[in-house]
């Protein structure tokens, strides 16, 4: 439950007790007039809540437990699905899942972290922070887009890439660096849409795209809140100060063109409507494909390389 949703949690608790109450009493008490009004009291709360979040607030939403994963959208949008292991280096690395699939009639390449939902899973995906053997399978997957003119999609959902010892020893930041290189030197289409949290070089590594799309309560970082109050106040405690200067918001990074487009999520958030939020993430990558789609390979290669050099000038 998120702090500012207390409320609305305490009022959705009321009505599945009063929707017990009507399917089970035997005198036929109707209550269904009081579920709506709880029900439209909730959603107007709800509504007044999300339209005024904080950065930091935002954070909480993005990082849910709930929010649609990277299998959620692999099982609504792509059909045969074939994931592809290995970077043909060192191993497998599944916080960083991949592999070849049709999406809605389109073969395509699609990649992006998996977080898990439950502990078991979240520690087998580690936490959806990949390790440099990740992005080398990107890397390659992403060689095997350009040599068969396959479009390249990327759900971005990522703390950040993996900070330990033998990650770092197995050259973290080189394998990161070229998965960069290896996006802007595609000539097909990329698609990036961060889904969660994009954090820091963990995300760009798999989001420097011709198009680059976030959910409206996702957000998209240098570093977490977190990690960034600990640097410059010496504390966590500042996380909510650091997100606001972060400018981590979806809204934020529209003003300053870093992205590309917003995806409207359902009342509450995405944890509230899966289904409702994975088919809104598909039309918007069906119809902006279809737009890259006209655009000649080293034109689509030119257009990303000024669209990137022309940042924060």
């Amino acid at each position: 439950m998120l702090d500012f949703e207390k409320q609305v949690v305490e009022l959705e608790a009321k009505i599945n007790e009063l929707q017990d109450m009507n399917d089970n009493d035997s005198n036929d008490i109707d209550v269904n007039s009081e579920i709506t009004r709880m029900k439209n009291k909730a959603n107007k709360i709800l509504k007044e809540s999300y339209k005024k979040l904080t950065p930091q607030q935002k954070v909480q939403v993005a990082r849910h437990p709930e929010r649609p994963h990277f299998k959620d959208y692999i099982e609504e949008l792509i059909e045969d699905f074939t994931v592809l292991a290995g970077d043909r280096y060192f191993g497998e690395d599944i916080a960083l899942m991949a592999g070849i699939g049709r999406f809605r009639g389109q073969t395509c390449i699609i990649m992006g972290q998996e977080k898990g939902n439950d502990t078991t899973s979240r520690i087998a995906h580690n936490f959806g922070m990949p390790k440099p053997e990740g992005y080398r399978k990107a890397q390659r997957l992403m060689k095997m887009a350009n040599q068969f003119n396959l479009p390249v999609i990327s759900l971005v959902d990522t703390a950040g890439a993996y900070p330990g010892l033998g990650a770092e020893e197995r050259g973290q930041s080189e394998a990161i660096a070229k998965s960069i290189e290896s996006c802007l030197r595609l000539e097909t289409p990329m698609i990036s849409v961060i889904i969660g949290e994009g954090g820091s070089g963990g995300a760009i590594a798999i989001a420097a795209a011709d198009k680059v799309i976030m959910l409206e309560h996702s957000i998209y970082s240098v570093i977490s809140p977190e990690g960034c109050a600990s640097i410059l106040w010496r504390s966590a405690e500042f996380a909510a100060d650091a997100a606001k200067a972060l400018k981590l918001t979806a809204q934020d990074l529209k003003k300053i063109n870093i992205i590309d487009k917003i995806i409207k999520e359902p009342l509450g958030g995405a944890h509230r409507n899966q289904s409702e939020t994975i088919q809104s993430v598909g039309d918007e990558i069906e119809k902006t494909l279809k737009e890259l789609a006209k655009i000649d390979g080293k034109k689509l290669k030119e257009n990303r390389h000024k669209k990137y050099l022309a940042m924060g000038s």
